[in-house]
C-alpha cells in the first residue's frame, strides 16, 4: 500500500522525517525515494562494543523510530562480527578487538534497551555475523575491489595517522567495506548514523552500485556532547548518560550538563517539538527563562521516557533532598561489609570505597578520600588510609561525591 497520496504530502513526510538531520546525501535523495510512496526499508547498525547504550545512541534511534512511525520498515543491525573487527571512525589509534564471546555478550543486552525507543517487534533486527563470518576468499575480493587505498586515506582520522604515523592496520580498512555490505545484505534505501559515521555510510553507496542496487541514502543525525559538554558522549570518557541507569542518576548527570546544551538535548533527545525547543532557545538567549527551571524540565522529561511516569518528578525530590539538604536519600542500595576490604581484621577504607563499587580502584579510592569527596553518616572522611571496626560501619552510609551511596549491611 503505497504512504504517499501526493506531492504535497510527500513535501510533508520530507520536512518531517529530514528534520534535526546534519545532512542528507544526495540532498534531494530522501525526498525522490519517498515520492515513489513505497516504505522505505531504513537501516541503522549499532556495534556492540560495549554492554550499555547512551542517551548519544538515542539521538539516532528516536530518528529510526520516526521513520517507523511514518510507515516504512526499520532495520536495526546488530554488529557482532563488525564490533570484533572495531570501528576506526574517529580514532586516533586502533581500537582493540573484541573477541566473539565479549562481542555476543553485549549484543545480548542491546535488543532490551534498543526498546526504550524503538518498537522492536515491528522492526527488523540482523546480526551481520550471518552474512560477513561466512564469507569466502572469493567474495572478500570481490568487496575490497570496490575501493582504493587512497578512498580510503581521504578519510579524515586515516589520513592523520598516516601522516603521524600512527599505524593503521589492514582490518581497519575492511571495517567501511562490511559495513557498506551490510546494506547489500538488507538492500538497505536509507542508512542513518552520526556525522562520525558519514564516510562509512557513503561507502555503502559505493558498495550498493559495486552490487547492482540503487545507491541508499545517507542521512546524519548531529552528535550530542557528553555531560563535561565538550567532547562526543562516551562511556570511555565518563561523560555518558546510560538508557539503564537509575533515575537518580540520570537525573543528577542531566542536571550537570552545561547551561548550552539545554536546547540541544530537548532538540535531540525528547520528543519535544521544534517549535517549543525554538521558544526554549530563544527564553535562554534573552534571559527571559531560567537555566536552572529548563534544565529541571529537561531531566523531568528525560527520565519519564526511561523509567515511566511520575520517575522525574520522585527523582527530582530525592535530588533536592540530597543536594539542598545535604540530605542521604531514602532508598538506596544495601551491601555488606566485602570480604576484600578486610586487614587483619580491620576495614581499610581504600579496599571497602572498592569492594563496593564506589570506587574503581585503591588509588582512586585515596585520591576520592583526598579530594573530600567521601562521608560517612554526611560526615567527610579525610584520611586515605583509614581503618575501621566492621562493627562502627555497620548500618552506616558511605558516599562519593555528590550521587554515589551505599548503605552498609548490619549483619
Amino acid at each position: 500500500m503505497a504512504l504517499v497520496a501526493s506531492g504535497g504530502m510527500a513535501a510533508d513526510a520530507h520536512a518531517l522525517l529530514a528534520s534535526g538531520a546534519h545532512e542528507v546525501v544526495p540532498a534531494a535523495g530522501l525526498q525522490d525515494k519517498l515520492a515513489s510512496g513505497a516504505p522505505l526499508r531504513v537501516k541503522l547498525g549499532i556495534d556492540p562494543s560495549r554492554p550499555d547504550l547512551t542517551l548519544g545512541h538515542t539521538v539516532v534511534l528516536r530518528k529510526l523510530r520516526q521513520f517507523q512511525d511514518a510507515g516504512h520498515q526499520a532495520v536495526l543491525i546488530i554488529g557482532d562480527f563488525t564490533s570484533m573487527v572495531g570501528d576506526p571512525s574517529g580514532r586516533s589509534d586502533t581500537r582493540p578487538m573484541l573477541t566473539q564471546t565479549e562481542a555476543e555478550a553485549n549484543a545480548r543486552t542491546y535488543l532490551e534497551q534498543a526498546a526504550l525507543v524503538l518498537d522492536v517487534e515491528r522492526a527488523e533486527i540482523r546480526h551481520n555475523a550471518d552474512w560477513l563470518a561466512g564469507m569466502d576468499m572469493g567474495e572478500l575480493i570481490r568487496l575490497t575491489s570496490v575501493a582504493t587505498v587512497a578512498q580510503l586515506l581521504e578519510r579524515e582520522d586515516f589520513r592523520a595517522r598516516y601522516r603521524s604515523g600512527t599505524p593503521i592496520s589492514l582490518v581497519e580498512f575492511l571495517y567501511p567495506m562490511f559495513q557498506g555490505y551490510d546494506s547489500v545484505a538488507v538492500r538497505a534505501d536509507v542508512e542513518l548514523g552520526g556525522t562520525d559515521q558519514t564516510f562509512n555510510l557513503l561507502m555503502g553507496r559505493e558498495v550498493q552500485r559495486a552490487y547492482g542496487q540503487a545507491p541508499q541514502v545517507v542521512l546524519t543525525m548531529p552528535l550530542i556532547e557528553g555531560t563535561d559538554g565538550t567532547r562526543k558522549m562516551s562511556k570511555s570518557l565518563d561523560n555518558y548518560i546510560g538508557l539503564t541507569e537509575p533515575s537518580d542518576q540520570m537525573f543528577g548527570k542531566l542536571m550537570s550538563i552545561p547551561d548550552t546544551l539545554i536546547a540541544k538535548y530537548l532538540r535531540l533527545c525528547t520528543p519535544l517539538d521544534a517549535d517549543e525547543a525554538d521558544r526554549v532557545e530563544a527564553g535562554l538567549a534573552d534571559g527571559s527563562l531560567h537555566p536552572n527551571q529548563e534544565k529541571r524540565h529537561l531531566a523531568r522529561d528525560i527520565v519519564e521516557l526511561y523509567h515511566g511516569e511520575g520517575a522525574g518528578s520522585a527523582a527530582e525530590e530525592r535530588f533536592d533532598k540530597v543536594f539542598r539538604s545535604h540530605g542521604i536519600p531514602d532508598e538506596i542500595r544495601e551491601l555488606p561489609i566485602p570480604a576484600s576490604a578486610l586487614r587483619d581484621g580491620k576495614v581499610w577504607l581504600p579496599k571497602l570505597l572498592v569492594g563496593t563499587g564506589l570506587a574503581a580502584s585503591n588509588g582512586e579510592a585515596r585520591r576520592a578520600v583526598q579530594q573530600g569527596g567521601v562521608r560517612l553518616d554526611g560526615d567527610p572522611l579525610t584520611d586515605p588510609e583509614a581503618e575501621f571496626n566492621p562493627s562502627d560501619l555497620r548500618g552506616r552510609v558511605l558516599q562519593v561525591g555528590r550521587r554515589q551511596f551505599v548503605r552498609l549491611a548490619r549483619d
